[in-house]
């Protein structure tokens, strides 16, 4: 059973030339402190205030350390003032209704069910029989950190995003025929050009029905957010905020990697990575992102390499063991370069907001050594290692469209 409760009190954008100005990325999308403060600088007005305050400031040298006290006193001085601000206003006991359109896929949009999650839900090794399962590693940390942000702005900013099976279609059902017969409370474009559009639900009996429909549901998977979700339960809250979407609405994209490697290891790279790896060179003149399964792209400075994990190189029935990112971490990164650690910081995880050019270019101006390129996990691969209770490997799954920071939020 999965519970989703409407928010008692919420904080809203007042209509869509207000979500404009508000809506941002999530903290975790961005590949620098640089990026957030250069995306304040077109949108002063934008929730990175709060969500990111160390970037806050007049110019990149000013930039300060996540989690300081100067930080956290300019989220919560920032928060005060966008509480007073007529952009925002206050809806209380709602969920909503949450649609995402990206460009050219017009036909399919992802839609989903947002509201209050409960901590007491998540799979944990103390709560084995939780029906929200998370596939990554917490660290304590970054989680600990959005805690603290939490805490002392009064509200819930970060949006887990949670996939649910939705095997009788009922879910979509419902929420498909809600935006046909409603006009939405407000919508906005995103920097990727998505339409986000909102529906602010506030009837009881459409609320509740809505959280009959998600109840049904045997099981949550964490697609986004499971630090968002781990800080609610440290600071010991009942709930999180959340949007529940139907799995089959819902997109997973490539998580590529530009790896720092010396020069030896460079020029011996291909010939060593032969043991683990069928290799042929890639003769398209773009390049490579690949589609397939175990189909994995190498950049050494010189060319693209495809590249064919061997069977002996993982076993099939282990769900994790069979995400290409794995394959790469243990046979390329271990095995030939020697960074054992997923978070070494010579490996640089690069989403699906960058493509395999921008990649190219990073290594061609000598910026890292190597560039490798992953087809996206399915949604499949993505279940069966939740069921299996095994941990996704660093950052392998990118879904998108991402949902929007400061569209919808919980004071708590």
């Amino acid at each position: 059973m999965i519970t989703l409760d409407p928010i008692a009190r919420a904080l809203v954008a007042a209509d869509s030339e207000a979500a404009d100005k508000l809506g941002a990325p999530n903290y975790d999308e961005f590949q620098s402190d640089r990026e957030v403060w250069e995306l304040l600088r077109e949108k002063p007005w934008s929730v990175l205030r709060v969500t990111m305050p160390h970037c806050d400031v007049r110019t990149p040298e000013d930039i300060g350390e996540e989690g300081s006290k100067a930080t956290l006193a300019r989220a919560v001085a920032n928060m005060a003032r966008l509480m007073s601000d007529p952009m925002v206003k206050k809806a209380m006991h709602i969920l909503w209704v949450y649609e995402i359109t990206r460009p050219g896929h017009e036909d399919k949009p992802q839609i989903g069910l947002g509201g209050l999650a409960l901590t007491r839900e998540i799979r944990t090794p103390e709560n084995p029989t939780g029906s929200v399962i998370r596939n990554e590693g917490i660290r304590e940390a970054k989680a600990q950190g959005r805690a603290q942000l939490t805490q002392v702005t009064h509200t819930d900013m970060g949006t887990v995003n949670l996939a649910v099976d939705d095997a009788s279609g009922e879910v979509l059902g419902a929420l498909g025929a809600y935006v046909r017969l409603h006009d939405p409370s407000f919508e906005t474009h995103d920097e990727m050009g998505c339409r986000h559009r909102v529906w602010l639900v506030s009837d009881p009996k459409e609320v509740e029905r809505f959280q009959a429909l998600v109840a049904r549901e045997p099981h949550a998977y964490v697609a986004d957010g499971n630090h968002r979700s781990a800080a609610a339960a440290m600071l010991g809250y009942e709930h999180y905020l959340a949007v529940v979407f139907p799995k089959s609405t819902m997109t997973i994209a490539p998580y590529n990697r530009l790896v720092d490697v010396a020069r030896d290891q460079r020029a011996a790279l291909v010939s060593s990575v032969q043991r683990s790896f069928q290799v042929e060179r890639h003769a398209g003149p773009e390049p490579l992102q690949p589609a397939t399964t175990h189909d994995i792209g190498l950049y050494d400075g010189s060319a693209w390499w495809h590249l064919q994990p061997k069977p002996e190189t993982f076993d099939p029935n282990d769900a994790a063991q069979d995400i290409d990112a794995d394959i790469v971490q243990r046979r390329i990164m271990e095995q030939v370069l020697g960074v054992s650690d997923a978070r070494d910081d010579r490996i640089t995880y690069v989403g699906a907001n960058r493509d395999a050019t921008w990649l190219q270019a990073q290594v061609d101006e000598g910026l890292h050594g190597c560039a490798i390129t992953l087809p996206p996990v399915t949604m499949e691969q993505f279940i069966r290692v939740c069921l299996q209770d095994k941990l996704m490997p660093p950052k392998s799954t990118w879904f998108v469209p991402k949902i929007r920071s400061g569209l919808v939020m919980a004071m708590v």
